[in-house]
């Protein structure tokens, strides 16, 4: 931010791209990054790896690692980091909700499959991964669903951006495609979350954010869902209105946070 002070509090924004870009960052900081840079916070707007340059869960590997730059680099870029938050439109929001909800988890298990969902990139291992709040733009939340409930079929099975991601269709690994998202580390200490979603979105189906808010609710994390009439996917979304109701909401928690 513009206005001088000793530390901001901080909130890391994250890119959708259906996880195919590895380079787009400036597209989530002229968006939901500009409103939170002028709200006062320091904004970290990462690349990740995209779906090309590497399977799942490189790209949660990657935001992992910029939870713990951030905090090993706080005094240098004078951040706030009793506050971190983080969000994220589309693919964005899913690895924001992701994050979320497996902080500092390493080994996770579904079945017969595991997942490692900490990673081991960058060298400050030994900084913690959780976040204080979340705001979740339109993010993928289930990918085992997320085709069956789109409003029209939109996607051939084998070149899905979900399938894409996890480098092979579900049928050959189901516990794999629920371990990529955020609903299996749920628990009762998940920072608190809003969740934004367009009833009109064709690419990601509301029923999506939906699942995620009855599954934080049931697990007794606080969690606001907002379903926007007539918005689709971005368009409708991206407005003074919503922009207003992300800052709000993580004003307050980092109020909360602090007290």
């Amino acid at each position: 931010p513009k206005t001088p002070k000793e530390k901001y509090p901080v909130v890391i924004a994250i890119y959708g791209s259906a996880w195919m870009a590895n380079n787009m960052k400036e597209s989530v900081m002229f968006s939901i990054g500009k409103s939170l840079l002028e709200a006062g916070f320091a904004v970290v707007t990462p690349n990740h790896r995209s779906s090309k340059d590497a399977l799942f869960p490189a790209q949660i590997h990657d935001i992992k690692a910029v939870i713990r730059f951030v905090r090993a680099n706080a005094a240098k870029y004078s951040l706030d980091t009793s506050f971190i938050g983080i969000t994220g439109f589309s693919s964005g929001g899913h690895m924001a909700a992701l994050a979320g909800t497996s902080g500092n988890v390493k080994q996770f298990k579904i079945g017969n499959t595991s997942i490692d969902v900490e990673g081991n990139v960058g060298k400050y291992l030994n900084f913690n991964t959780k976040v204080n709040a979340v705001v979740d733009w339109f993010g993928p939340i289930d990918l085992l669903s997320i085709d069956s409930c789109r409003h029209t079929k939109m996607f051939d099975e084998n070149n899905a951006p979900e399938v894409i991601l996890m480098g092979c269709p579900m049928a050959l690994n189901k516990e794999k495609y629920m371990l990529a998202g955020p609903i299996p580390y749920i628990d009762s200490n998940d920072p608190p979350f809003l969740i934004l979603h367009g009833d009109k979105d064709d690419l990601v189906p509301y029923c999506q954010s939906e699942l995620l808010y009855n599954a934080l609710k049931k697990a007794g994390v606080s969690v606001n869902y907002v379903l926007v009439a007539g918005a689709a996917h971005g368009p409708g979304m991206f407005e003074d209105k919503y922009y207003r109701m992300m800052i709000e909401f993580f004003l307050q928690n980092m109020s909360k946070n602090r007290n």
